[in-house]
């Protein structure tokens, strides 16, 4: 999702409220792209979750405060990266360590020094001052999330990334509990040509992981972003447009870095257990009530 110019569409309301971030006017500097940022694997799937293991002796180049926390970075870290470092996870679905920086997500959109900015490309600085936890801002992602659900086809409970999906934890985490607006039920071409692999449209969030993965680190190309706005599709860069016309093989990273379920290996869809998978909070089984209304560990 992209910000539009200001003026082209109406604010989105959410709880009666009116957000106009694209009012404001966001300071981004020059982009960079940390490659040697150690990155956590989920189910295959690299995510900077909050702590990234240590990279031997490096020297702090100082520190910002974060919600009121002191936060050490290095010399060119985002404030993303030193947060994530730190153990504070800022909401984002567009990023990944070891990939460049792209802000268009924009849920990692926090205040600096009373200026919005995307955490995810603005570098750290010694004594900047930085919120991310405010009513206001989680208001502001909440709608963005709310705007992604309608936008595509996302049936979480039967979907084979469900507690392993950062579209899924972002919102849980957001408090959402229904969809706000009303669905748009996209016609988009699911492409299971591939032996290995299958491409959900419905369920992509233009995010660009996989476009940047595979151009960048497995040097193929595959994907691409073709058409605007809310015709804006995930394409495949062969002759038929097709998966099994192109190099993508199933050990690739861009099959890896999907936040969703868009991109799946075959066979081997709901391979852990419900209470292990990366966003369970707890056993399923510890929350449910028995059929006489009492607790599921009770007499």
């Amino acid at each position: 999702m992209r910000w539009r110019p200001r003026g082209s569409s109406p604010a989105a309301t959410t709880n009666g409220r009116i957000w106009r971030p694209i009012e404001r006017k966001i300071h981004e500097p020059p982009r960079h792209q940390d490659t040697k940022c150690h990155q956590e694997t989920v189910l295959g799937a690299p995510w900077c979750l909050g702590v990234l293991a240590a990279r031997g002796p490096v020297l702090s180049a100082g520190t910002f405060t974060l919600d009121g926390r002191a936060i050490p970075f290095e010399e060119g870290q985002t404030i993303l990266d030193a947060a994530a470092a730190a153990g504070v996870d800022i909401p984002h679905l567009c990023h990944l360590p070891g990939l460049a920086p792209h802000g268009s997500c924009k849920l990692c959109t926090v205040s600096i020094g009373g200026r919005l900015g995307a955490a995810c490309t603005n570098r750290a600085a010694a004594g900047m001052t930085v919120e991310s936890e405010t009513a206001e801002l989680n208001a502001h992602r909440l709608t963005l999330v709310q705007m992604l659900f309608v936008e595509g086809n996302h049936f979480c409970p039967s979907c084979e990334k469900s507690g392993a999906c950062r579209l899924q934890e972002t919102a849980r985490r957001l408090g959402m509990t229904t969809p706000h607006f009303t669905h748009f039920f996209p016609a988009r071409d699911l492409d299971a040509s591939h032996p290995d692999v299958v491409l959900e449209r419905n369920r992509c969030i233009l995010c660009e992981l996989c476009v940047r993965a595979s151009r960048d680190v497995d040097g193929k190309n595959v994907f691409a972003i073709g058409g605007r706005g809310i015709r804006a599709r995930l394409i495949v860069n062969s002759a038929s447009g097709r998966l099994a016309d192109t190099a993508l093989s199933a050990n690739d990273r861009a099959v890896d870095v999907c936040p969703t379920g868009a991109i799946l290996r075959k066979r081997v869809g709901f391979a852990v257990p419900i209470g292990r998978r990366p966003y369970d909070r707890h056993d399923i089984a510890l929350s449910l009530p028995t059929r006489r209304g009492e607790g599921a560990g009770g007499g």
